[in-house]
């Protein structure tokens, strides 16, 4: 930002001296400092804005494209920020400068400081997004130590620069809407992590019964030669019975509010606590008396909610504070960019016109962001469980209407896919080759299998009404703890005993969970490629819908061990793949018959 005429003579000797080359690749130099801060914060509301709107579409898709996208802006988000923070601490006025390339400098630097606080709202993240993976809810003390170095950094780069009051008024609001959308992600990530959500499920201590005291009550009522007697009652279920049951459509308001109280209830579940008998019961009664169609919308909406409390801001902002501080910076950020523009009325020329087009910019972009962002969070899930239980009950029927016109009942809350992966595919197109190897060495080779051999279909209605009564009818078998505690243990005994098979096949359910899983797999797959052809249109449905519940316990088993019962399942798969192979290597001088669209070429 020094003027040419302003440059020291022995600069422009040198520059003469070495030629155009020299002064061209200067004059790009210069460029490129004048720019350099206006680029890093244009950029950083740019992937702001990216952020906000396409990180909610994560929840409903599962491309890989967007999946890097998000991680790369979610990334660079941060690292921009900071960046810019510093570069701003560390300007000053180049050496040999002129008076007048001072005073230029002097007042184009006041102004960009005054992006020190814009900075510290871009850290602060969006609503849709504060943790990419839940491993980075983990590190919220990290990020409490970087909203205290940062904010202490911005604080210190806007004293250093000695503002006017056109700067130092709106750059107090600035400071204050930036401070708490940094401390509210901060408290965000604290919310979700896993210690933080399991101490806020778990209930306060319950002694339970006093029995001593009912014991001595017991044996003075029969020193008295009173008649007493004790009786355990045993555990009741919900107060429905198999022929009562009848299924039955339900609005979409009741689905959200049945949702939101389930959630409450099941997410204890993703942290490993247990549910008591009572939430189960609770639980069958709801679930028994919907169609298949709503059942799962409820567990959409669900997983969706479990989804914001993990990613997003929502556990904090559906709260009192966090409704209070998004009205506060709303109004701040207003308050700020009236002041600035009235202030800098009076004021033309004393700023660079760019400069102040950008200012502009951020303040038009921040509002836009708030705006939106307060938008998304009136329009939820979370905001019409909240109103309807309140004493704002008629503004729920609002917030309905605008739930069913922009969320509606219809669309689906995920991607309504479901990954696969097959062993003997895999068996036959994994070759070692230099490719591999290289993975191999630099432990990139899972993430190369998965991409390239994990693919992922649409879940059929079929197959989730098959699933659904399925687990109704296994649901009406439970009477007692005794039943219930045979229907979880069950992993297929009751089918085999039902078509006369268990005497022979009982082994394979009994062994290893995992080694079940890769039995029946290789089974599934032996039996969908067999001669025998078929014409019925039902036995069809229900091979296809074997072989993809098949594929997809074998994806959970590889590439999702967490989400099954512990064991030695990738091991075993490894130790499968080899005996595969090498009976492959075995056979591989005999012909093959099998169509081109068979498991040979998925």
């Amino acid at each position: 930002m020094i003027l040419e005429k302003c440059q020291p003579p022995e600069w422009k000797a040198e520059m003469e001296g070495n030629g155009m080359s020299t002064q061209s690749m200067g004059g790009l130099f210069t460029v490129w400092n004048e720019w350099e801060i206006r680029v890093l914060v244009l950029t950083s509301l740019a992937l702001q804005v990216f952020l906000l709107f396409s990180a909610g579409i994560r929840k409903r898709n599962v491309s890989a494209l967007l999946s890097v996208l998000l991680w790369l802006a979610y990334l660079l988000a941060d690292s921009i920020a900071i960046y810019a923070l510093g570069y701003l601490s560390q300007t000053r006025v180049p050496r040999g400068a002129c008076d007048d390339a001072q005073l230029l400098f002097n007042r184009n630097h006041r102004i960009q400081v005054f992006w020190a606080p814009f900075l510290l709202l871009h850290l602060g993240g969006q609503d849709t997004i504060t943790a990419f993976s839940i491993e980075d809810n983990e590190l919220w003390k990290r990020h409490l130590l970087s909203l205290l170095s940062q904010v202490a950094l911005a604080v210190y780069v806007f004293s250093k620069s000695r503002p006017g009051a056109d700067i130092l008024y709106p750059a107090v609001f600035m400071f204050l809407s930036g401070i708490l959308k940094y401390g509210e992600r901060t408290w965000a990530l604290k919310c979700a992590s896993m210690d933080n959500l399991r101490s806020g499920m778990v209930t306060m201590p319950d002694p339970g019964p006093n029995y001593a005291k009912f014991m001595e009550e017991y044996r003075f009522t029969r020193e008295a030669g009173l008649r007493a007697e004790i009786i355990i009652e045993s555990e009741r279920r919900a107060g429905v019975t198999a022929p009562a049951i009848t299924e039955e459509t339900v609005p979409y308001a009741t689905v959200i509010t049945e949702a939101r109280c389930f959630f409450v209830t099941f997410k204890r579940l993703f942290v490993n606590l247990i549910l008591s008998f009572q939430d189960r019961t609770m639980s069958q009664a709801t679930f028994l008396r919907l169609m298949p169609e709503q059942a799962y919308k409820i567990i959409e909406i669900e997983l969706s909610l479990m989804y914001d409390t993990l990613h997003s801001k929502a556990a904090v902002m559906h709260t009192c504070y966090g409704r209070l501080f998004r009205c506060v910076t709303l109004v701040s950020t207003t308050t700020a960019c009236v002041f600035f523009n009235v202030l800098h009325k009076g004021r033309r020329g004393s700023y660079d016109g760019i400069d102040v087009l950008i200012t502009n910019l951020l303040f038009g972009g921040a509002l836009c962001l708030e705006v939106s962002a307060i938008g998304m969070m009136l329009v939820s899930y979370w905001t019409y469980a909240a109103l309807k239980g309140s004493i704002c009950h008629s503004l729920s029927h609002l917030i309905l209407r605008c739930i069913k016109y922009f969320r509606p009942e219809s669309r689906a809350k995920w991607s309504n896919l479901m990954a696969q992966h097959n062993l003997i595919s895999f068996c036959l197109h994994d070759k070692p080759t230099l490719i591999t190897k290289i993975l191999t060495l630099l432990g990139l080779k899972g993430h190369w299998d998965s991409w390239l051999y994990i693919w992922h279909i649409d879940v059929s209605s079929e197959l989730k009404i098959s699933v659904f009564r399925e687990l109704k009818d296994k649901a009406l078998s439970i009477v007692d703890t005794e039943s219930y505690r045979k229907f979880s243990n069950h992993r297929g005994q009751w089918a085999l005993q039902c078509k006369g098979y268990y005497k022979e096949l009982g082994w394979s359910v009994e062994a290893e969970f995992d080694e079940s899983i890769l039995l029946w797999h290789i089974a599934t797959d032996l039996c969908f490629y067999s001669d025998d052809d078929n014409d019925d249109a039902k036995l069809t449905e229900y091979v296809s819908i074997s072989r993809a519940v098949s594929n997809y316990m074998l994806f959970l088993l590889v590439a999702r061990p967490f989400m099954l019962t512990a064991g030695i399942g990738q091991i075993r798969f490894g130790d499968t793949c080899a005996e595969a192979k090498n009976f492959f290597g075995r056979e591989a001088a005999r012909p093959v018959s099998v169509p081109r669209q068979g498991w040979c070429w998925r």
